[in-house]
């Protein structure tokens, strides 16, 4: 009940954050140069670019449009990809292409914390050895790399040289799980690279601190394993800067798989995004665009929540 009452307590600054984000970057899009409709459109007629800015409230100026895509959206309405012979509902397009970003981030964001979590705990616990150099050495060079370099890096290696993958196309696990795991490969590799190195120093860094804590101390003094110790008692309070960066990332990673999405040819969000881009469709981009505003929100207003079940001295500094 208490964690309802602060979800409830949330959605007005939630719901004023979207509103702020999306209006700016309708100002954005309406301040790129010519006529938004004449863009969309740019060989059809004058009496088509009229009707489509009539339907999409182009013609209502700013405040006008604005009013008419959000309420649009809010009613379910997302609007359309406008082409000369006709339009694609963004809708559907939306319903069958979010899931596949999602999916895409999920994995991604298990693969990276599957290696990071142990790394990160054995790391902290051999701060100053052998171990935590190398580890720390190849983390923080690892993280430097651009996941579109490791995407094109691992296609050559993984899918060119060797064979093993084929280096696009993409399956739903629906019709081959088989096939879509291996396909996947790779993109998730590519993303999960640069996350699980970052995920990593920043767990070292909170666990190394937590183990100075009395009550770590005393926890080892009763003679509980040092494994238990780690889990049990020092995992929990260490893990408030990792949630919080994975649910940053959750919310980033929707706009950094159109290059990966892009590559290796996955029917996503981010390849939308880029087609939309190509094909000049203001208003689909700014739907599409604004899904990435509502991802950070959503995310880490969600984050904050279960930050406090995890840490109740979050709890008691917030009272």
């Amino acid at each position: 009940m208490n964690i309802l009452r602060q979800l409830l307590r949330r959605l007005i600054p939630m719901f004023s954050i979207v509103v702020i984000a999306t209006f700016l970057l309708s100002l954005l899009m309406r301040l790129l140069p010519g006529d938004p409709a004449a863009i969309m459109i740019p060989n059809g007629s004058i009496v088509q670019q009229i009707e489509i800015a009539k339907e999409t409230g182009l013609d209502r100026g700013l405040f006008g449009y604005y009013w008419k895509w959000f309420s649009d959206v809010f009613t379910g309405d997302f609007g359309k990809y406008y082409l000369n012979g006709g339009y694609r509902d963004l809708g559907g397009v939306i319903a069958d292409t979010l899931p596949v970003t999602l999916m895409l981030i999920i994995y991604a964001q298990i693969v990276a914390l599957t290696f990071a979590i142990p790394l990160g705990l054995a790391s902290a616990y051999k701060e100053g050895k052998r171990f935590d150099r190398i580890t720390s050495t190849v983390m923080f060079t690892t993280v430097s790399f651009p996941s579109f370099a490791l995407a094109l890096i691992f296609s050559l290696i993984f899918a060119v040289n060797l064979g093993w993958v084929d280096p696009i196309g993409y399956v739903s696990p629906s019709e081959n799980l088989g096939e879509h795991l291996k396909l996947m490969i790779l993109p998730v590799m590519s993303l999960a690279f640069g996350l699980a190195s970052g995920y990593t120093r920043l767990l070292r860094t909170d666990v190394i601190a937590t183990l100075k804590d009395d009550y770590v101390t005393m926890a080892a003094s009763k003679g509980i394993s040092n494994r238990r110790v780690l889990w049990r008692h020092v995992f929990r309070p260490s893990s408030t800067t990792l949630l919080t960066s994975a649910a940053l990332n959750m919310g980033g990673l929707i706009g950094g798989t159109i290059v990966i999405e892009t590559i290796f040819v996955i029917p996503g969000i981010g390849y939308e995004i880029f087609y939309s881009i190509g094909a000049r469709q203001v208003v689909a981009m700014q739907t599409l665009i604004a899904l990435i505003s509502i991802g950070y929100v959503f995310f880490n207003t969600m984050v904050d929540l279960l930050t406090q079940i995890t840490d109740p001295r979050t709890r008691e500094r917030r009272a």
